[in-house]
């Protein structure tokens, strides 16, 4: 299938590009012919966010986005932001403290997942051909330039032979394809091998995110208001922090972000979240409600200096697939639509000139280093080397001084050169952590959390969940680490079972994965890759 321009991923990012092209294409009287593919069952399945919204690219794609029914109705109210000092203590951090990125005055807590349905509707109405449930799983090339994606095949049992129902995936070629699929993915992190995009930048870096949405008593709503915690669970060594937003219709979204440079290999992120919700600041929200989504999904963290080269021949990054998001703002969804019209474009100036002229994208990465995503980042660059070099009491400081004195334009530019993998100690040098049973009112076990996810893969199928060398876990990770990636995983997927052999055994419950890709990135050996499954597998989210 051809078309003039392929874009994977439905997420804000590739949403905000189709929408921009179609802008352009009807200004300029022209024809375009755009197709968006996403892995998820329908736009939204596969989205997770906090979220807090800065409107600002939004006000600049549809200006009428109100009038337009957009799902962004519950404006900030208020922001408390909480020091929690261990398993009672807590000291309210007055808004003077608070780096100024980090407050949300004229900000509003949205469903991204419900914001990215709306963006499909207003791209479908545009003319952009959208389809779900196919998910890209290969970059095609052609003369060393990237001509499209194919789509993976349907059908295959987990052999790799085709059942009776098996379905050829599909070609779809275009003349530039914008790759836009979200915090680490499988086809951008191979382009970054192919085309050695990463050659001149720190590593990326990652936190593991970990939501639940709860209908709470009345009584305790306010509706609007924006809360943030940093310290306990979490040590002083290990960034992270937690949210929770209280939206419409009685509901809260709450969660833990946990960075995945953390080097203990006995902490578990899905553990610290059910602890960190028993905290009396979290609990007298939640006593008498009822939890009813769960999710998580890895975010970027590494800001300014881990940003890739962008382009290559015949296509691009954006979004959170090249990293955009804003670590001092705590928010990513903003500069991943911006990016993603900035992508749009480019792109439409190359097809006016015409192939032969623009080859390789260039003018792109010069929208973004002119656009205000750029200004952000770089003013929030020194904000995550910081909490990874100070720790959190004095990175917190430290961001402090930065953003509200200096207001981000300190004359020296910080980095974090370690891969997140690469910071564990061997579990003989680190510390146990003992974690209290769910009690199955505040705090759940993993299996029934995924349960609420409504995750669903196909389990004859081929394991998406790929071992470069299946020994690996078991003869170096477990006695190396107490294999970690039963902790890590927030899904239940990974566990060490006995044999039939007696012998220790690694076992895969690919089913249960929530694609939160957290296994591809800290795996202590680089020995988990993830590559997408049969399309339309994985989370059901309906309103993350």
């Amino acid at each position: 299938m051809d078309f003039d321009v392929v874009i994977v991923g439905g997420g804000p990012c590739g949403l905000s590009a189709a929408c921009r092209l179609m802008q352009m294409a009807a200004e300029a009287g022209q024809e375009l012919n755009v197709c968006l593919v996403e892995k998820g069952s329908e736009i939204g399945a596969h989205i997770l966010s906090g979220a807090v919204l800065e409107p600002r690219a939004l006000d600049e794609l549809f200006p009428d986005w109100s009038d337009r029914k957009a799902p962004v109705t519950v404006a900030v109210a208020g922001d408390r932001f909480y020091y929690l000092m261990g398993e009672k203590g807590a000291q309210t951090v007055p808004e003077f403290f608070v780096p100024k990125p980090s407050r949300n005055h004229g900000n509003y807590i949205v469903s991204l997942g419900e914001l990215c349905r709306w963006l499909g509707e207003q791209a479908e109405a545009l003319g952009v051909n959208i389809f779900p449930g196919f998910a890209a799983a290969e970059v095609l090339y052609e003369d060393g330039r990237v001509v499209g994606v194919a789509t993976g095949d349907m059908g295959r049992d987990a052999n790799g032979e085709p059942k009776p129902a098996f379905e050829r995936g599909y070609e779809l070629r275009a003349r530039y394809t914008l790759f836009a699929e979200g915090c680490h993915g499988s086809l951008g992190k191979s382009l970054m091998e192919k085309f050695s995009l990463r050659d001149a930048c720190d590593p990326q870096h990652y936190g593991i995110g970990l939501k639940e949405i709860w209908a709470i008593d009345p009584a305790q709503h306010e509706e609007g208001l924006v809360v943030h915690t940093l310290g306990w669970p979490l040590d002083n060594s290990t960034e992270g922090g937690g949210f929770l937003y209280h939206a419409k219709d009685n509901q809260v979204y709450l969660g833990l972000i946990v960075a995945l440079n953390y080097s203990n290999p006995n902490l578990s992120p899905f553990d610290e979240f059910q602890r960190w919700k028993q905290h009396p600041v979290i609990r007298r929200t939640l006593e008498g409600g009822k939890r009813i989504a769960y999710g998580a999904r890895a975010v970027n963290k590494g800001g300014l200096q881990s940003l890739p080269k962008l382009v290559f021949p015949g296509g691009l990054l954006a979004g959170c697939e090249a990293g955009f998001l804003n670590g001092a703002k705590i928010k990513g969804s903003h500069t991943a639509m911006k990016t993603g019209m900035l992508a749009a474009e480019s792109v439409f100036a190359a097809l006016a000139n015409g192939d032969g002229a623009q080859a390789t994208l260039a003018d792109y990465e010069e929208r973004v280093r002119a656009s205000w995503v750029y200004e952000e980042l770089h003013r929030a660059r020194n904000f995550g080397p910081a909490m990874k070099k100070f720790g959190n009491f004095l990175g917190a400081a430290f961001a402090w001084v930065d953003q509200n004195i200096f207001h981000g334009r300190l004359p020296f530019t910080l980095h974090s050169r370690q891969a997140d993998h690469a910071g564990l100690k061997k579990v003989a040098d680190a510390r146990s952590i003992e974690y209290p049973q769910p009690d199955g009112v505040i705090s759940f076990d993993k299996l029934s959390s995924v349960f609420l996810s409504s995750t669903n893969h196909e389990e004859n199928q081929v394991c998406h969940l790929q071992l470069t060398d299946p020994a690996i876990p078991i003869l170096k990770n477990l006695p190396d680490y107490a294999e970690p990636a039963q902790r890590y995983c927030p899904a239940g997927v990974y566990e060490v079972v006995d044999g039939d052999d007696g012998k220790p055994r690694f076992q895969i419950n690919a089913q249960n994965c929530v694609h939160c890709k957290a296994c591809d990135i800290k795996d202590p050996a680089q020995n988990i890759n993830w590559v997408v499954p049969e399309g339309g597998g994985g989370p059901n989210y309906s309103g993350m």
